[in-house]
């Protein structure tokens, strides 16, 4: 069985490159070989492959670009999960798609189970839900995995750049009033990997069948505290040669650091029915980010 997986170079596609690997012969393509801006090329590469599942690891998530190149952001988000849909009806593959925490509106007080209205308050956002809804309109048999705050050890991401800045700077201010949880890269390949087991063995999709799942990590918590953890573990990490302290992260509103777009106040996502429907549930961020450390140390250190 083939397994076209798109975005292999980024954050989840390169985890997902050993999770499918048990479930079939992954052809797994680059934005060199499979630029989703390029209508085209999608259709190419898919009637290439015929592969019987396809997954969309990539995504325009430049948040604040996108409210710049909103035609860009459109033809990567929106345009193109329609095209890998309509190349997947005909073709009766499954197609496994990631979407975001942006499509709400960040102003339910508890967390947001699958049912809730969206509301995008972004260009990012709102492209993001417009992908979801153009697989939809397609009716092929897809799944969808709504996530937050993704990091891991490869491509840019918040760590990353906390690290970054914890060598440079003695203080920081780090938004306070957002809360979401920390997704690892790992944790969404692993739980695709367990999901695409259970929908092939007894639970497979009926023709045309669309499902929508959030997928996030437990506990969620504010920027601020990511960023105090982040670097307390850092600090407390080999190889890492910080200047700044966790103790000298300061929390802010949002209001005072204004960015081109506009973030959900609450990221905070319900698991619940994923859970229920795979027999899994979500794991703590903070073991995977420790791990993430140690691989960014080894790194470092020529390891």
């Amino acid at each position: 069985m083939k397994i076209l997986l798109l975005g292999k170079d980024g954050q989840v596609g390169w985890q997902l490159q050993r999770s499918l690997a048990p479930h079939g012969d992954v052809v797994a393509c680059g934005r060199s070989e499979c630029d989703l801006s390029d209508a085209d090329r999608i259709r190419s590469v898919v009637r290439e492959v015929a592969p019987a599942i396809i997954v969309n690891a990539t995504a325009y998530t430049a948040v604040d670009k996108a409210e710049s190149e909103p035609e860009m952001a459109a033809a990567i988000n929106a345009v193109a999960p329609g095209i890998l849909a309509e190349e997947g009806k005909q073709l009766g593959a499954l197609l496994l798609h990631y979407s975001t925490d942006y499509v709400y509106d960040g102003l339910k007080a508890t967390p947001y189970v699958e049912s809730d209205p969206t509301g995008p308050q972004s260009v990012y956002g709102r492209s993001k839900l417009a992908g979801e809804e153009a697989i939809r309109a397609v009716g092929g048999k897809s799944v969808i995995f709504r996530t937050s705050w993704v990091f891991g050890a490869r491509g840019g991401n918040f760590v990353k750049t906390i690290l970054r800045l914890a060598r440079e700077k003695e203080s920081l201010n780090v938004v306070d009033d957002q809360l979401g949880s920390p997704t690892p890269a790992a944790l969404i390949a692993t739980v695709t990997g367990v999901g695409l087991a259970m929908l092939r063995h007894g639970q497979l999709l009926d023709a045309g069948e669309s499902r929508l799942y959030h997928l996030a990590a437990a506990r969620p918590v504010s920027w601020c505290t990511f960023a105090q953890t982040i670097v307390q573990l850092a600090d407390a990490a080999p190889g890492f040669a910080l200047r700044l302290k966790a103790e000298s992260i300061h929390p802010i509103a949002t209001a005072q650091y204004p960015t081109p777009a506009c973030r959900p106040a609450n990221s905070r996502l319900d698991c619940r029915k994923l859970e229920s429907d795979f027999g899994l549930q979500m794991p703590d961020w903070q073991p995977y980010l420790e791990r993430m450390l140690q691989l960014l140390a080894l790194k470092q250190n020529g390891y």
